[in-house]
């Protein structure tokens, strides 16, 4: 079986590794490694790749830093030939980023089957670029696999036959997993001086809470609020950075004592200090799942999630983005013993293997 597996950004590579580990078991399988170069930092990508264990990748398509469409339409552009030059039996896109949606329309107008994994999440928010992103791959796919039930009904919903969806838990839990315990053994909390259990980690990167000057001050109200009731860690994405820059906020975060500003972080680094964190903030869909898996209280900074089992598992609140009422959730947690859960179903480090299984099966019959 031949597939070709197309990421970009770093979700993307968090996720294909949970998917190129067991297809090296199963031995006759072959993946062709596909890098659009959405994510161009080094930090966001290169360290990664080292982190997790990645491949060099077979084909990197340098696209780099554009808006979204002009990154779209380059990927489309720079896909097709790559797609042609090589036989694949099915082309894998995973998550919700520019290079999923890409991956998917290049590989459904070639006549290629497509492979969406962490198919059906709605948000219902369709302002969100990921959300669009996410119903068109899985109208593209002709393969779904989902990480929770609700996104099996989501796709029904939809009109996808559930013959083409397969429920088989969280890739990224399985790359967590898998590196947790190597996490853990590093230096980094010692090298930030925090202790397990005595810090917020906190991360602020969508557009609705950064890209206009209201956006920024609430988002500067939101972290140097957290900090004032418990040391925080903000590891900041360029894209915030640059914004708060702009908008004049980043002085007031580095004024804070409690705060630390930090640069972006590899996997294994960031893993560390979400596993160690007494309670999480956060915009990232990833992230709230990482959290359900380690047992974190997470705080989400938006109106919305396209993760529902997070909520209802019991360790993710939606709090909106009004700093106010999100740090009056943070006492809320703050006064409350943590209370480990165990992870939602399936989400037990095998996920990625049960994807190519179902693919192996469904490719030759």
């Amino acid at each position: 079986m031949h597939l070709t597996l197309i990421v970009g950004a770093r979700p993307n590579f968090v996720k294909a590794a949970a998917l190129l580990a067991p297809a090296r078991r199963c031995g006759d399988v072959a993946v062709r490694l596909i890098h659009t170069g959405q994510h161009y930092d080094e930090r966001l990508s290169g360290e990664l790749f080292a982190d997790l264990g990645l491949p060099t990748p077979d084909v990197h398509l340098g696209v780099g830093p554009a808006p979204p469409a002009g990154q779209l339409g380059a990927m489309l552009l720079a896909l097709d030939p790559v797609l042609a030059a090589e036989r694949t039996d099915a082309v894998v896109v995973v998550g919700d980023v520019t290079s999923t949606l890409a991956g998917a329309l290049a590989a459904a107008r070639s006549g290629i089957p497509v492979a969406h994994v962490e198919a059906g999440l709605r948000s219902g928010d369709r302002s969100m670029p990921e959300e669009l992103n996410r119903i068109l791959t899985d109208h593209a796919a002709d393969f779904l696999f989902t990480s929770e039930p609700a996104a099996n009904e989501n796709l029904r919903a939809e009109g996808i036959p559930p013959h083409r969806t397969w429920f088989v838990g969280n890739v990224m839990i399985d790359t967590l997993l898998r590196h947790r315990e190597v996490a853990r053994r590093r230096p980094t909390l010692a090298r930030w001086g925090v202790s397990a259990g005595g810090y917020a980690l906190c991360t602020i990167h969508r557009p609705a809470n950064v890209d206009t000057p209201d956006a920024a001050e609430r988002t500067v109200r939101l972290v140097t609020g957290l900090a004032a009731r418990l040391p925080t860690l903000f590891p900041i994405h360029p894209r915030t950075a640059a914004r708060l820059e702009a908008f004049g906020g980043f002085p007031r975060l580095t004024a804070v004592a409690s705060l630390q500003v930090l640069p972006p972080l590899g996997y294994l680094d960031f893993l560390a200090l979400l596993d160690g964190a007494r309670l999480v903030v956060t915009d990232s869909g990833g992230i709230q799942e990482e959290t359900t898996a380690l047992g974190i209280p997470c705080l989400t900074y938006r109106e919305n999630t396209e993760r529902p089992i997070t909520v209802t598992h019991g360790t993710n609140r939606v709090v909106g983005n009004d700093p106010e009422v999100a740090l009056r959730r943070v006492e809320e947690v703050l006064a409350a013993p943590p209370a480990p859960l165990p992870p939602p179903p399936l989400w037990d480090g095998r996920a990625g293997e049960r994807v190519i299984l179902a693919l192996r099966e469904q490719l030759r019959a």
